[in-house]
């Protein structure tokens, strides 16, 4: 059982839950959090999203909502577009297209790529995570989505995320019309979407499909993606609402892979050919690519009966993914479903109040799947050497209060815990695993361990927050709590003994604690003249923070627990009107993550964390149908690749230009330019543990591109 952390002083508040105890269920179910009995007049989506921006806005803690009219004008957005102006979100680019950026928030889940953890993502409120906490960022699709909502921290209990990182939810449109947009560019870039729906006085639907399409910037730099989906609701009653929803997502893509230093400013389109050229994967020779798919469907039904609200909700999602690692991991598939079950119950005396006197949640997730590896042997499936049946539960209780404290403070305490499970039966028989070595291509074989393991986790996450409204635009706040993260099995299991040329001799079951932290933070949201300002500042002791480790080919083994860690940020966004017609929004991130007193790292920064994030947009109406932008990304200084901090990735800087002009009421034209001064830079990195000179460890980004579209819109 892992170590159980909580806030003495808060023992009381046995029936407290997150401070972000805000609301149950949306008007349209599960869509957005907000809190509402159904309207059935108007445009129905925006005025439930502008109700969500306003509840978001009253929680004391890190949080944003990002509209489309925030998103980038291409047909298919990519996440590192969609989150770009949103602060304290990192999205880091690994090959340019729909594939697997690393996402983290505050550190959570910061070393682990392609398998994220850390971030609870949803789907009109029901995850697409697996059972474990994991889950495969290509999935997410902020294009089918009019709407994201990101809570960071604490915020994020009352939606079943107890994790340091917090939450996004990604919220479906139910709106009538027809909309359609196509586009194109550099790289072999071809993207296309279509959504329509409907709005009666007791239903309302949408339907939407997207497909993107890309050759790359880089050798073996292929990606697709396939997503269709729809959302129905129906106005059971005055009191009873009902959304029901399903979508299927295919995504592929190469992994092109790492380079050198020197192989980046030689030529950044290259792949590592394996040693002896670059201490490295043989990408050439192992042709590694990922190819995963889910199929979701769920549904959320929410009833008003006076000052009480009820939230049920049930999804279920079914996951294939198959990831062909270089030759050192192997072939590695993963297929199974996970059932996620919740209720919610909100009191809210005072119809006026933007947040409900109590709420409490439940949520439990449990799933199993099966887990098999296969040698790569040049680009195809080699002999096995594993099966595994893997099964994961997780449990999740809080509740919380928001009391008023005269007629401008509230206080919020809250109580939250998390029990979860996690369980694997090794089926591999044999007592032996084959191994493959090149040169030769020699197959011998090694002693099978068994590794199999039943492990269970379990904590409390208390939090009390304070927020002070000096007037109707403003709001100061500040919020003590902890947050407690169980390891998933892809920290639980992992390949060991692989080097570039040779597949692995066996498997890593580490004996993983949970990962917990202790955080404070301060902040401001709200108005000053014509400009709006959101700052959030955050410091954090955590324990047992579970970090992950890779080979010399860069693929990744199983996670250990550092000792005591720290992680301080500032999380800041400004927007508004420079001048007439002229606006501009300031993302800025500031990250400071470092061990404590750690026997071999000291107080080094952990690897993969940039310092500074600066996110700047500016953005002109030439006419009314004509607007033109600039978007600058720069990271100022310089981040570290390992733990070690012996080896780092230089500071960049990448200006993107865009334009788009209305032609009428249906039809406008869009056009965009990504780096354009062609900066050659390494958008992400391999994070290691000891890096050693001359490894592949840089991700290059793209070059130059240039790209137009047209969108409808009936």
């Amino acid at each position: 059982m892992a170590r159980n952390g909580g806030l003495g002083f808060l023992a009381a508040f046995l029936l407290a839950g997150t401070a972000t105890g805000v609301w149950a269920q949306s008007a349209t179910p599960g869509s957005t959090t907000v809190l509402d009995a159904i309207v059935v007049d108007g445009n129905r989506w925006s005025d439930t999203a502008e109700k969500a921006r306003e509840r978001l806005a009253a929680i004391p803690g890190g949080v944003a909502a990002i509209g489309g009219e925030d998103m980038a004008a291409r047909a298919v957005p990519t996440l590192s577009e969609a989150l770009a102006l949103v602060p304290g979100v990192v999205v880091q680019r690994f090959f340019g297209g729909n594939d697997q950026p690393r996402v983290q928030i505050r550190g959570s889940g910061l070393q682990q790529n392609p398998v994220e953890r850390g971030i609870l993502v949803l789907r009109d409120g029901l995850p697409i995570n697996r059972a474990d906490g994991s889950y495969i960022v290509g999935l997410a699709n902020p294009g089918q989505s009019s709407l994201i909502e990101v809570y960071r921290g604490y915020t994020a209990n009352r939606l079943g995320a107890s994790v340091l990182g917090g939450a996004i939810n990604f919220a479906s449109p139910v709106e009538a019309g027809t909309r359609l947009s196509a586009g194109g560019g550099s790289f072999g870039a071809a993207e296309a979407s279509a959504r329509t729906g409907f709005d009666t006085d007791r239903f309302a639907g949408s339907f939407s499909i997207d497909s993107s399409r890309r050759g790359g910037f880089r050798q073996h730099n292929g990606s697709r993606r396939t997503s269709l989906g729809g959302t129905v609701e129906a106005a059971l009653s005055d009191l009873v609402t009902t959304r029901a929803f399903i979508g299927y997502t295919d995504l592929g893509f190469d992994v092109s892979g790492p380079l050198t230093r020197s192989a980046l400013e030689a030529d950044p389109t290259q792949v590592s050919p394996g040693p002896p050229t670059s201490m490295g994967p043989n990408v050439v020779r192992d042709r590694p690519r990922r190819e995963a798919s889910q199929f979701l469907v769920g549904s959320r039904t929410s009833i008003t009966l006076d000052n009480h609200l009820f939230d049920i909700g049930l999804g279920y999602t079914y996951t294939k993914d198959m990831f062909r690692f270089p030759i050192s991991s192997g072939v590695r598939r993963t297929e199974g479903g996970d059932l996620t079950g919740l209720l919610r119950y909100a009191y809210q005396p005072d119809a006026d109040a933007l947040l409900p006197l109590f709420e409490t949640t439940a949520q439990y997730s449990l799933g199993s799947a099966e887990r098999t590896y296969n040698i790569n042997r040049m680009g195809a499936d080699g002999p096995a050497f594993s099966k595994n049946d893997l099964d994961a539960t997780t449990l999740s209780l809080s509740a919380g209060l928001n009391v008023p404290v005269g007629a401008a403070v509230t206080i919020s305490p809250s109580l939250s815990y998390t029990h979860a499970t996690r369980g694997n039966d090794d089926l591999w028989g044999a007592a032996t695993r084959p191994r493959l070595s090149f040169p030769g291509g020699v197959v011998t074989q090694f002693p099978a361990i068994d590794t199999s393991y039943d492990r269970s986790y379990g904590g409390w996450s208390p939090a009390l927050a304070a927020s002070w409204r000096p007037d109707e635009s403003n709001m100061l706040f500040a919020a003590i709590s902890r947050s407690f993260e169980p390891p998933t099995h892809d920290d639980l299991l992992g390949t060991t003994g692989g080097t570039p040329n040779a597949s692995p001799t066996g498997f890593s079951t580490p004996g993983l604690d949970a990962q917990t932290a202790t955080t404070v933070e301060i902040g401001w949201r709200g108005d000053h003249d014509a400009w709006t300002v959101d700052a959030v500042a955050y410091y954090s002791w955590v324990d047992n923070e579970l970090l992950s480790l890779r080979d010399t080919s860069g693929s990744l083994l199983a996670a250990f627990n550092a000792d005591r860690t720290i992680h301080a940020g500032l999380e800041l966004g400004v927007t508004g009107e420079i001048l007439d017609g002229l606006t501009g929004r300031l993302a800025y991130t500031f990250q400071d993550f470092r061990f404590d007193g750690d026997a071999t790292r000291g107080d080094n920064r952990l690897a993969g964390a940039p310092r500074h994030v600066v996110h700047l947009a500016l953005q002109y109406a030439v006419t009314e149908d004509w607007d033109i932008g600039a978007a600058l990304q720069w990271v100022p200084a310089k981040t570290p690749v390992d733990n070690m901090n012996t080896l780092y990735a230089d500071p960049y800087a990448v200006v993107d230009l865009k334009t788009e002009y209305r032609i009428n009421e249906a039809f406008s034209v869009y056009g965009a330019v990504t780096n354009l001064f062609d900066k050659t830079y390494a958008s992400s990195t391999l994070i290691l543990d000891q890096a050693t000179p001359g490894q592949a460890v840089y991700l290059p980004g793209d070059g130059r591109g240039f790209y137009a579209g047209i969108k409808a819109r009936f």
